[in-house]
């Protein structure tokens, strides 16, 4: 199939066949950190899910010991706007977030980017936990790729061993304080109903 399936994903398959990773994290340690472009888009993803406690905005992967948006936006500090899920191993896993990131969250093909947000503050990256995430997000991308489920070759970055920098309070619940925003409207509502319409059965049961 040489089109995209569903429009800003590259991929070449409906988001609901992409597999789920083959190499389960065990144990699950019911924390995950992951960058896939403005936070405050991942943020009203993840928040949806069944089993996901918290979602709370941030900063991850940079080399400055401290990190704030001002800075962040700048390119300067290394830092990428990410999302710290806190949430219950015996409802949700590790291994279905993951899939939920590569299928509706983002564009994993994009360097440094997703779509008009340009700067390594928006690349694609995962930040293990512990050493069962690390083991299980490289092999996952690995079966992604060997799949061929997207249109251009996976950038999703491993960044392992660092800090999760919690972000200013004005960014927590971002979409759903702001749903009337331009920006909402137009980038961060469109994935999470994709959520919605391809993954319902991993839904909390009122949304």
């Amino acid at each position: 199939m040489n089109q995209c399936a569903i429009p800003g994903l590259n991929l070449c398959i409906p988001p609901d066949r992409l597999p789920a990773p083959a190499l389960p994290a065990e144990p699950d340690s019911g924390v995950a950190v992951l960058a896939g472009g403005c936070f405050w888009c991942t943020e009203a993803v993840f928040a949806q899910l069944d089993g996901v406690r918290s979602v709370e905005p941030g900063y991850a992967g940079g080399h400055a010991l401290r990190a704030n948006y001002e800075a962040v936006c700048s390119g300067v500090t290394g830092h990428a706007e990410a999302i710290r899920i806190g949430y219950d191993p015996a409802r949700i896993g590790f291994g279905t977030l993951l899939r939920v990131f590569f299928a509706v969250a983002h564009d994993a093909t994009q360097h440094n980017r997703q779509g008009n947000d340009i700067g390594s503050q928006y690349r694609s990256a995962i930040f293990p936990q512990d050493a069962a995430q690390q083991a299980c997000a490289e092999a996952y991308i690995r079966q992604l790729s060997e799949a061929g489920v997207f249109l251009a070759p996976i950038a999703t970055t491993i960044e392992s061993g660092h800090a999760f920098h919690p972000a200013e309070a004005y960014h927590r619940d971002y979409a759903a304080r702001n749903p009337q925003q331009p920006y909402i409207r137009a980038v961060s509502a469109p994935k999470a109903a994709k959520l919605r319409q391809f993954f319902p059965a991993l839904l909390k049961p009122d949304g």
